[in-house]
């Protein structure tokens, strides 16, 4: 995000016969500049204080100014999280938050049962995407983030995967949302006929309206196995127990089985399982960066969360 451009009308001088004063440009020090927390929409009012020094043969003044409004166009994030009270949604509404990000989660489920700080800074929606109201979901966003996905029948998986996902790119493109990540699955290396699933059809079937509709904006991350501690009926779930040490264990032993990567299958046990906040900071990274939209593997989505990081 570029900075914003303020445009000040310095005050009047109190005495039109003196000439002009010069006025030295302001500097951080010696500016106040206090934002209004209004949407992004809403042009935002800010205080800007100058200080000016005048001399002459015989006169000498300091001169400062009283407050004036500034209106700044200042851009703010503001992200919409289908599927935020789940597992890696959460994980990406808390790293929003920490961001300085506004959050909405739309859920089946609304509010979580978390008592961490961050969760009361989520706007949580309890609704269900075939039936929601995206005009009210949908104000003011400049992002949408999809984690919807799941397992069942055939039919379900179609559903819940693919067509779920894609009723809410198509809303989004309607209400001019700029962008649209979706956290998707790796393929695993697996032939083809077992990526005929509803389970991979659908994610594929998502991705491909992401990447039509919003072709130099949507975004797609493939992670394997998500691992991180995971709430579920109030009880913790400790995924990184596994996870982590496998992580590491994989990606430290990399170089010696590439080779064997051309084989069906492969990473079924080769691809390193993914942290949930590099996840969530790959996602975060996403938002706040133009540049990055397309596929993204496993280790990309690494690499875009240590940037996100900095």
């Amino acid at each position: 995000m570029s900075p914003s451009t303020l445009l000040v009308r310095p005050p009047a001088p109190a005495n039109p016969s003196l000439p002009p004063r010069r006025c030295a440009p302001v500097s951080a020090a010696a500016a106040t500049l206090r934002t209004s927390p209004a949407a992004s929409s809403v042009a935002h009012f800010s205080r800007l204080r100058t200080k000016c020094r005048f001399a002459a043969p015989g006169v000498r003044e300091d001169y400062s100014s009283t407050p004036i409004d500034v209106v700044a166009d200042v851009k703010t994030e503001k992200i919409v999280v289908l599927g935020g009270s789940g597992f890696v949604g959460s994980a990406i509404c808390r790293a929003a938050v920490a961001k300085g990000i506004e959050v909405v989660s739309l859920s089946r489920s609304g509010r979580p049962s978390y008592s961490d700080p961050w969760a009361d800074e989520v706007t949580w929606l309890a609704g269900d995407v075939f039936y929601a109201r995206w005009e009210d979901v949908l104000v003011g966003a400049t992002a949408v983030v999809s984690t919807l996905g799941g397992f069942g029948n055939e039919e379900q998986m179609k559903r819940i995967n693919g067509e779920a996902n894609a009723i809410a790119v198509d809303a989004a493109k309607e209400f001019g949302i700029p962008k649209f990540i979706l956290i998707s699955v790796h393929d695993y290396n697996l032939p083809s006929f077992l990526l005929t699933s509803g389970y991979f059809t659908g994610k594929r079937k998502a991705e491909s309206e992401v990447l039509s509709k919003y072709p130099s904006s949507g975004v797609v991350l493939r992670p394997g196995f998500i691992y991180g501690k995971r709430k579920v009926d109030g009880y913790e779930i400790p995924l990184d127990i596994v996870g982590q040490p496998l992580e590491k264990l994989l990606s430290s032993v990399e170089n010696f089985t590439k080779p064997l990567s051309a084989l069906p299958g492969s990473d079924l046990v080769l691809a390193p399982p993914v942290n949930v906040e590099d996840v969530a900071y790959a996602v975060i990274n996403a938002v706040i960066d133009d540049s990055f939209f397309g596929v993204f593997t496993i280790e990309q989505i690494k690499e875009a969360a240590a940037s996100a990081r900095v």
